[in-house]
């Protein structure tokens, strides 16, 4: 039985991702002490100002020192703690990777890291700011779980989740504010991939922002008879093999959509599960090997084929190669 309902409309959510982040850590941290929240010189951007006036004892600032947070999170973690640790994606990966793999993962400890502004949503911060490859680096970390939440119902969901279970966790958030997928009150199930369309003919497989941009491709698809179902991939790792496959088995054809390199992003994952167990025609929509560049979110999509023009496109030269 599914959790999960589909909102009615699928417009921009009337809260920030980082807003109700921030709303649901308080929350928690209202009834756990060892809930604490870490920011490397961010917590304006984050919108992290309300938790640390609401517990100032546990909101830890720790500069421009994305390594040292990330040391100073493990620490914490190893007395008892629950650290929720935050900067930009690229800092949160590349800047800190070594002690994310030492002194989290090798070390076993209890770890949120969270990665804001994914991909073509650093925007005008451009390509020193916008990870591609965040999720790539995450991928190879053992026993890392990656998630990548497709709004805010999602993300309080599985925040709240996360305060219980024991692990590392890499969470990629848009702060800004998220197209509505899922009405509120949706639970949603880690290693379980939400089946949010059905569909007989091609399975399309995506996360994050990306969802929203398949739906409308989903609709552009059917007008010309082609019946897509949809994936939300929400949790990269460890990721529904059961669900890949299915849709291998029962579409046919797969395309995957993800504002991320395709090097070892969602489509590497994918391609991994169905190269092994049930070789069907695969597509794939995200960066291709490129960095990221100055601009709008709309104006990046055009210039890295995201938009739901490009999934259709994908989907019907997919198609062709179905048996």
């Amino acid at each position: 039985m599914l959790n999960f309902k589909l909102s009615k409309e699928h417009g921009l959510e009337k809260n920030a991702m980082r807003t109700v982040y921030c709303d649901t850590l308080i929350a928690l941290a209202n009834s756990n002490k060892n809930i604490v929240a870490l920011d490397a010189d961010l917590m304006s951007s984050m919108g992290m100002n309300a938790f640390k006036k609401t517990f100032p004892d546990r909101m830890f600032n720790c500069g421009v020192q994305e390594a040292n947070m990330i040391g100073v999170a493990a620490g914490l973690s190893s007395i008892g703690k629950i650290p929720y640790a935050h900067t930009f994606g690229p800092f949160a990966s590349r800047r800190c990777f070594d002690q994310i793999f030492l002194s989290c993962a090798y070390s076993k400890q209890n770890v949120r890291i969270i990665g804001s502004d994914p991909g073509i949503t650093a925007a005008y911060n451009g390509g020193t700011h916008m990870p591609f490859e965040d999720l790539a680096l995450m991928r190879t970390v053992p026993e890392m779980n990656i998630i990548v939440p497709s709004d805010s119902v999602m993300l309080e969901d599985i925040i709240r989740k996360t305060e219980n279970l024991y692990g590392n966790f890499y969470i990629q958030l848009l702060r800004n504010n998220a197209v509505s997928i899922y009405e509120k009150g949706s639970k949603f199930t880690l290693g379980k991939a939400n089946k949010i369309v059905e569909g007989k003919d091609i399975t399309i497989i995506a996360n994050g922002i990306m969802v929203s941009e398949c739906l409308i491709a989903a609709e552009q698809l059917s007008k010309i008879g082609i019946h897509a179902r949809i994936l939300d991939m929400f949790c990269l790792k460890p990721i529904d093999k059961e669900s890949i496959l299915n849709a291998a088995q029962e579409t046919g054809a797969i395309v995957t959509v993800e504002n991320h390199n395709i090097i070892n992003g969602l489509a590497s994952a994918v391609s991994e599960v169905i190269v092994e167990e049930c070789l069907v025609p695969m597509g794939k929509i995200g960066v291709r090997d490129q960095f990221g560049q100055v601009g709008s979110v709309e104006y990046l999509k055009e210039v890295y084929h995201l938009t739901p023009q490009d999934i259709v496109e994908e989907v019907i030269k997919t198609l062709k190669r179905k048996k």
